[in-house]
C-alpha cells in the first residue's frame, strides 16, 4: 500500500511539474521586454530544465518539445537572416538545421497559440531569405518534399492568413 501511495504521489508531482514546464515554455515564447527580465527568466528556465530526467517520460517530452523546437528553429532562422548572404554555418550544420525546421513544421499543429507568432516569423524569414533555395543547393530535396507534405497535412482553411500566405510564398520558389 505504501509503495502505491508513493507512486501515486510521484505521478501527481510529475504532472504538476509537466504543467509548470508547459507554462514556462509558453512564457518563453512571449519574450520579456527587458534584457534583465529575459536573463532572469532564462535562469529560471535553466533551473526547470535541470530537473528534467535524462530520458523523460513521453508526457514530459510532449510538454517540452513543441515550444522548445519552435524556439530553437526561430533562433537559427534569425541568425541566418542576419548573416545573409554569408552562411554562418557549414553545409552539414545547415542540413541539420533544415531537419529541425522540418520537424518543427511537422509539429506545427501541436504548438500552442502563442507559438503561431514564431511559426509565422519562421515561415516569413524562410521566404524572405529564400532558404528553400539553399535547401535545394545543399541537395536537401527530400527535406523540401517533407516540409511541403507537412504543410499539406496540417493546413486548414481556418489558419491565420499570415501562415497561409507564408506557406504559399515558400511554395512559389519551387
Amino acid at each position: 500500500m505504501i509503495s502505491f501511495d508513493r507512486e501515486l504521489e510521484k505521478q501527481l508531482k510529475d504532472r504538476e511539474f509537466e504543467k509548470q514546464i508547459k507554462e514556462v515554455g509558453s512564457r518563453l515564447l512571449n519574450t520579456p521586454s527587458s534584457i534583465d527580465d529575459l536573463l532572469t527568466f532564462l535562469d529560471k528556465v535553466e533551473i526547470f530544465l535541470a530537473y528534467v530526467e535524462q530520458e523523460p517520460s513521453k508526457s514530459m517530452r510532449d510538454a517540452l518539445f513543441p515550444s522548445v523546437k519552435v524556439s530553437v528553429v526561430s533562433c537559427f532562422i534569425e541568425i541566418r537572416r542576419i548573416t545573409v548572404p554569408d552562411a554562418p554555418y557549414k553545409d552539414e550544420q545547415m542540413k541539420e538545421i533544415f531537419q529541425l525546421i522540418v520537424v518543427a513544421f511537422e509539429n506545427m499543429s501541436h504548438v500552442s497559440i502563442c507559438s503561431y507568432k514564431k511559426v509565422v516569423s519562421i515561415l516569413d524569414t524562410i521566404a524572405k531569405v529564400k532558404l528553400c533555395l539553399v535547401m535545394l543547393d545543399l541537395e536537401c530535396d527530400a527535406l523540401v518534399v517533407e516540409m511541403f507534405q507537412s504543410f499539406l497535412k496540417i493546413i486548414r482553411s481556418n489558419y491565420p492568413p499570415a501562415i497561409l500566405s507564408a506557406m504559399e510564398t515558400n511554395l512559389l520558389y519551387f
